[in-house]
This record gives structure tokens, sequence and C-alpha cells, in this order.
């Protein structure tokens, strides 16, 4: 992994508190991938293993409701993260996630959290309590917009 890409994981809020030999084995397990403005990253509906970095760029995440229509959820920006429900519940993606702007991003894959448990169980707990902390954050978000639309 580039030099640029282990900076974007130890700037990430996600992995703070981590140690360094924690953020290599993450670099070193972690790829990097491209997309263009528009490409899907993940789709609703698919299998999903792992969850991914911004490095650079924007991206829409989105739902289906009901009735067959898209409904968008967030959008996030450069050192933030998505696509981690697959990783602490290994069910089919509940949302998709398509570029706004070319990304670029930062793959880590449920196996390599194993590898981080496995060699580091302290370090492997600071980025699930960070995680943690953030869904509870997107969720009271969601739980904001639902009861303004719904009052």
């Amino acid at each position: 992994m580039e030099e640029s890409s282990f900076d974007a994981l130890a700037a990430t809020p996600l992995l703070a508190g981590l140690a360094k030999p924690a953020l290599e084995i993450l670099a070193a397990e972690g790829e990097v991938l491209s997309f263009l403005a528009d490409d899907f990253i993940v789709r609703e509906g698919e299998p999903g293993h792992s969850f991914f970095i911004l490095e650079e760029g924007e991206v829409a995440v989105a739902k289906t409701n009901g009735f067959g229509h898209s409904v968008p959820l967030a959008t996030l920006k450069a050192r933030t993260f998505f696509g981690e429900m697959c990783v602490v519940d290994p069910v089919p993606r509940a949302a998709s996630v398509r570029a706004i702007t070319e990304v670029k991003a930062i793959k880590i894959r449920a196996s390599t959290l194993y590898h981080l448990f496995q060699q580091m169980p302290d370090q492997y707990s600071i980025l699930l309590l960070n995680l943690a902390r953030d869904m509870a954050r997107r969720l009271r978000s969601l739980d904001e917009a639902y009861a303004a639309k719904a009052g």
C-alpha cells in the first residue's frame, strides 16, 4: 500500500487511538481501489465481507424503499467509511454506495479485522468501540431525520 494510503488510514477518525503496528496490519492487508464518478462501489442486497475507508472523493449512500425508489441516506467524504454493517453482521448489504466524484477507497476485509483480533486484541477492541460509536451517531441522525418528517 502506498504511503499516502497509510497516512489516510492514520487520519481516519474511525481508526483514532490505534497504534502504528495495528495500522500497519490494516495497511498491509487493505486493498486500494479506484472508482469513476457514477460507479457503484457496493450494491444493496449483495453479499459483503468488507468495509471501505474513503481516501479521496465523495460517495452517495442510498436505499431502495418499498416502492422501488432510491432514497438518499447520506453523502460521505474523504476520511469516512461505509459498508461496516456487513463486517459486524454478515448479511447482504443494506444500501448501495455510488461514487459522486472520482473515488479512491481502501477496502478492509473482515478477515483483516480477524487478523487484528488475533494479533492485537486490545487494538481490535479500540476499533470496534470507534465503529460502534460512529454507527450510533449515524443511527441517531437517521432517527432525528425520520422524526422530523413524521412530525
